[in-house]
């Protein structure tokens, strides 16, 4: 598409008010606006792909947090794939795929310090580069440090992060995976499907006991997304000389007010006896770990030893919806708005 080609406006998700409590589409408006034109040092880029995410709920709050929250009347961003239509300074080409941050709108300028080039040959569709395996490969590989033989547990397994931990523990590894989620419906597809030797349902009873049962040797390694009770059902559990990595906090993110503070009791006393690590891990700390999981995502998805668990929707209209979808555990791995 040329820039001559290009509507005189566009669509876009903006919020519609500060989210307390359950998330609604009545949260969003999707409204149209001109297309913006880039200047000097930019790129305008055609939104192909985006994805929702948890952590959009935290930011719609108005809570302080460590990225910048979203504001009522102003366009929602997050993780996308787009199409290069126009670059002033020539540093990309027309027609380019590339990574941006700026979903939530059909059409999004860039600074090109900000766009990523994608590799087309990289991961066998495009829709592959907003997985949310970085995450799960990096807190698993560089902060817990997966052995030969150990029993892992991942929590919110059924997640974008989760769902490809317990693909990626098998990998490193692992001798026993264990997860947990919401429903029966999804753990059936954990162990089916996903990597998974056993699991833990949330609502079926309390945590501890079921993590027990299903590792009856304790744990090696925690990958937490929940928080809650458990982590602290991780902890009683763990074995001497276990690895926790903590990378999200859902149980206190998606309830109320979506408050990203996620207070737990742990017992000190344990973490001290059995020499407990216990770390928070961000993918974004690690500039160098997209690379690095995309290769190796790439490998996997062609050969057939990884596969990328997703929803896909088309229309931007329907990321209110999925976004909503998602808060309330409807969907299993990544959840994708197709434009």
């Amino acid at each position: 598409m040329s820039l001559n080609a290009v509507p005189a406006t566009h669509r876009e998700v903006r919020l519609a008010a500060h989210v307390h409590g359950e998330l609604t589409p009545e949260h969003f408006t999707l409204a149209e606006a001109p297309v913006p034109r880039p200047t000097a040092g930019q790129v305008l880029v055609r939104t192909r792909l985006m994805a929702v995410t948890a952590a959009m709920r935290t930011q719609m709050t108005g809570a302080e947090l460590p990225m910048r929250s979203f504001e009522p009347g102003q366009a929602l961003w997050g993780s996308a794939v787009g199409e290069i239509v126009a670059a002033p300074d020539g540093g990309f080409t027309p027609g380019e795929l590339v990574h941006h941050p700026y979903g939530w709108r059909e059409f999004a300028v860039a600074d090109e310090s900000v766009v990523r080039r994608i590799d087309p040959d990289a991961l066998p569709t495009p829709a592959a580069h907003l997985s949310q395996g970085a995450t799960a490969w990096g807190a698993l590989r560089r902060a817990a440090e997966v052995r030969p033989g150990d029993t892992v547990f991942i929590t919110g397994a059924a997640g974008g992060v989760g769902s490809l931990a317990g693909q990626i523990a098998r990998r490193l590894g692992a001798g026993r995976i264990v997860g947990s989620t919401s429903s029966e419906r999804k753990a059936l597809r954990l162990r089916a499907e996903l990597g998974y030797d056993d699991t833990v349902v949330r609502g079926a009873g309390p945590i501890e006991p079921q993590l027990r049962r299903a590792a009856p040797d304790g744990i090696d390694v925690l990958l937490d997304t929940v928080a809650g009770e458990q982590l602290t059902a991780a902890l009683a559990v763990a074995r001497p000389d276990a690895r926790f990595a903590l990378v999200g906090s859902l149980s206190t993110q998606l309830a109320g007010d979506g408050s990203p503070a996620s207070p737990v009791a742990l017992d000190a006393a344990q973490i001290i006896m059995r020499r407990v690590t216990v770390r928070g891990f961000s993918r974004y700390a690690h500039p160098d770990l997209a690379q690095e999981w995309t290769r190796e995502f790439g490998r996997g998805l062609r050969d057939g030893s990884l596969v990328f668990p997703h929803s896909l929707l088309r229309g931007i209209e329907q990321a209110p919806r999925a976004l909503c979808e998602l808060t309330q555990g409807r969907h299993t791995g990544s959840v994708l708005i197709e434009l």
